[in-house]
């Protein structure tokens, strides 16, 4: 089963962020993971509303796991923390 990674966000600090997106793309993509949205036009129907909300596809949810704890990513999520407000999930998708 695939996942998709789900984050929505506020970004606080324009210029870490921007590092923390250099970095993440390229580790994403180790792992297999393709964007599939990123930063595009959204309604917010529920819940708290994030202007950036990024979406990427995962051949599984272990492979999404494996690319959040790798060190590739945790170096560019360094960046991210004090310069934005995220919320990050993994959901298995049903193809």
């Amino acid at each position: 089963m695939g996942a998709l990674w789900i984050a929505h966000v506020t970004v606080t600090d324009a210029e870490a962020y921007g590092k923390y997106a250099e970095l993440a793309g390229p580790a994403i993509a180790k792992h297999g993971g393709e964007f599939i949205a990123r930063g595009g036009r959204f309604v917010q129907l529920e819940g708290k509303e994030r202007p950036r909300n990024v979406v990427a596809r995962f051949p599984s949810v272990e492979a999404a796991v494996e690319c959040y704890n790798s060190p590739e990513y945790q170096e560019a999520l360094g960046h991210a923390r004090g310069a934005s407000e995220r919320e990050l999930m993994v959901v298995e998708t049903s193809e």
